[in-house]
């Protein structure tokens, strides 16, 4: 099979994967908040005395009568044209809101993700090479406490350490109370970015240090890593030299396939921050039976990790094969 054939096969593939997951993973989310107690015009009205016929207009408005099955169909006929509805809680379009707050979140994610995996790949490297020595013991008993830890009580106990005892950081959200967006600095942004990023990528490092840390001593107990030591090569230059190269891969396909964890991390994190990206906001819809904007947010979250895994996936199959025949001979 040629290049391109098989090029065309894997996008093919793909795509049809993703087309069968977003109908399923809509008409299941659709589903589950269809016959959950939700009711969108209690929501939307609130706590707000109105009349009947009103109601009556509300619930006309909202579909409230009109069966599942329909009410599915009208709703994925507005999504295939772009239109996502209303949020209830924030009375703008729901597009509108998961573009402001995803876009914080990609900005959260984004540094933890860079930091967990610079550092865990660092930590890999140096228990992989000082295997059996204390440093690979200290190393190793870093990640189990940290694999162990819950996400909530990490940021918890970072938050209390950090800013409510030594005041180092501010307690939470994303800017100053009292000021608007456009007269926060980079320092005040960045200030308060630091403890909810930190806590993020903590909790990735354990796995992605483990897992370099094992190919490492795979790759140096190897054949032509031997014949390397026998024609005189050894510490550092011999792993800079054969055992990056060949580690580096693996780890960053490993740090892709994360990012349904990073999403799921996120969410507790931003919870306990107070930090205004799309985990808290899917709790809040969630917590206020804002059905268009928790849907809304359902379906970018399975965009965003289908992606994340595509990119591990192209990683597998075209830039470093050696993966694929690794696993196919073990």
């Amino acid at each position: 099979m040629s290049n391109n054939e098989k090029i065309v096969g894997f996008v093919g593939k793909k795509a049809l994967r993703l087309a069968s997951l977003l109908i399923i993973v809509c008409l299941a989310s659709f589903m589950l908040i269809q016959y959950s107690p939700i009711d969108p015009v209690r929501a939307y009205i609130g706590e707000m005395p109105v009349t009947a016929e009103h109601k009556a207009k509300l619930e006309a408005y909202w579909g409230v009568n009109i069966p599942p099955q329909e009410k599915f169909l009208n709703w994925a006929g507005d999504i295939l044209k772009g239109d996502f509805g209303t949020s209830l809680i924030y009375r703008v379009p729901v597009i509108d809101v998961i573009k402001e707050r995803f876009t914080a979140s990609l900005v959260l994610m984004g540094i933890s993700w860079l930091f967990s995996g610079i550092l865990g790949f660092a930590l890999g490297i140096i228990a992989g090479a000082k295997q059996g020595t204390w440093v690979d013991k200290a190393i190793k008993i870093y990640c189990y406490a940290l694999a162990a830890a819950p996400t909530f009580w990490l940021a918890l106990i970072l938050l209390i350490v950090f800013s409510v005892y030594l005041g180092w950081f501010p307690i939470g959200l994303r800017v100053p109370i009292g000021v608007t967006a456009e007269n926060v600095t980079f320092f005040d942004w960045f200030k308060r970015l630091i403890l909810p990023a930190l806590t993020l990528s903590l909790l990735d490092i354990a796995k992605i240090t483990m897992f370099t840390r094992e190919k490492l001593i795979e790759v140096l107990s190897s054949d032509y890593v031997l014949f390397a030591k026998a024609r005189g090569e050894k510490g550092l230059d011999l792993v800079l030299r054969h055992g990056i190269r060949n580690v580096a891969l693996p780890a960053i396909t490993l740090q892709f396939l994360g990012f349904s964890e990073l999403f799921g991390g996120t969410v507790l994190v931003e919870q306990v921050f107070s930090y205004p990206g799309i985990g808290q906001t899917a709790v809040a819809a969630g917590l206020k039976s804002d059905v268009p904007l928790l849907l809304g947010i359902v379906i970018f979250s399975t965009l965003f990790v289908f992606f994340g895994n595509l990119i591990a996936d192209i990683i597998y199959e075209f830039v470093d094969p050696r993966i694929k025949q690794q696993e196919a001979l073990m």
